[in-house]
């Protein structure tokens, strides 16, 4: 069953890994970020709620009461994630935003030490401490931020919301399918990013042609697209809330950091985005870290540790 289980939540942080690379050919092909992010989230969450009306039908019914939790994990956990995301990967490599983004987990443990008012035991800070050195030596902040300072908070914002999307996974219990809240949330986050994404303005006749971010190598957008789609959005978190429930909320999170290494192979493989030795040891700093003050919130009362169980959002 433990086997099975980081199988799984290993082949699910690969799947997510993919989503930047494939939304770089999006941008080659001239959609924005806010585009890009929302035929990802409009397709995925027709997809899902497709597949679940057809075989899981009851997974999509919303207690009355929970409507206000489904709206801000629409707006938090999955447009405000992935909107920030997209827009950071046109700045930044994709590794690095990578790297940015799962620095979350350090951010709950704060939110639960200073908001809540829990007392968390001294490693989790050690983590904290460790993961903002790491953090440091990626952006290389001594030469005063040798990357795009725009981007970089594009990164942070994502992190937030991720921070944000790791504590709503306190706000649910029986009453809430997994699966049915990402498929809503999906479909919400599309419907809330319609103002400002406008998709009546994307340029649909570019899923016809063929693209090349610089770096990389032509492919056709529309399978671009698919992919990113099915396999890094819909499989990916069919994966992940499989592998939540067979894992510890240690190991879940600490297999969730693959996707860091996962999204720079594969930017490196696709589209020519490599690391610098700087960003390299930083990154594996940073992660340590990030293990760490999870780790150390393991033994915690189920409130507050539910929000590291969460295998990956990228």
């Amino acid at each position: 069953m433990r086997r099975a289980g980081l199988l799984i939540a290993f082949a699910s942080s690969w799947c997510f890994a993919f989503s930047g690379p494939m939304a770089k050919y999006l941008g080659a092909a001239g959609l924005t970020p806010l585009e890009a992010v929302w035929v990802r989230m409009a397709g995925a969450g027709l997809l899902l709620l497709g597949i679940l009306a057809a075989v899981r039908p009851r997974a999509l019914r919303i207690p009355r009461s929970r409507l206000p939790f489904f709206l801000a994990y629409a707006v938090v956990a999955v447009a405000g994630v992935q909107a920030l995301y997209f827009a950071a990967i046109t700045r930044l490599p994709v590794g690095i935003t990578l790297l940015i983004e799962f620095t979350s987990p350090v951010l709950v443990v704060l939110w639960v030490r200073f908001v809540r008012r829990v007392r968390l035991p001294r490693a989790a800070f050690t983590g904290a401490v460790v993961a903002v050195v790491g953090l440091g030596i990626v952006v290389e902040a001594w030469s005063g931020l040798s990357l795009d300072p725009f981007g970089l908070l594009l990164a942070f914002g994502a992190a937030a919301c991720c921070a944000g999307y790791f504590l709503l996974s306190d706000g649910f219990g029986d009453d809430v399918d997994p699966l049915g809240l990402i498929a809503w949330g999906l479909a919400g986050a599309a419907v809330v990013l319609v103002p400002i994404s406008r998709p009546w303005d994307i340029p649909w006749s570019a899923f016809t042609l063929t693209a090349a971010p610089e770096g990389g190598p032509a492919m056709p957008v529309l399978g671009a697209v698919l992919w990113m789609i099915v396999i890094a959005t819909v499989v990916a978190y069919i994966l992940g809330v499989t592998a939540v429930r067979r894992l510890s909320a240690a190991v879940g999170s600490t297999v969730a950091s693959l996707e860091v290494i996962a999204g720079a192979v594969i930017a490196w493989v696709l589209i020519g985005e490599a690391l610098g030795v700087f960003q390299i040891v930083g990154g594996l700093i940073v992660l340590t870290g990030a293990y760490l003050a999870q780790r150390a919130t393991a033994d915690l009362p189920v409130a507050v540790r539910e929000p590291g169980e969460s295998v990956a959002v990228g």
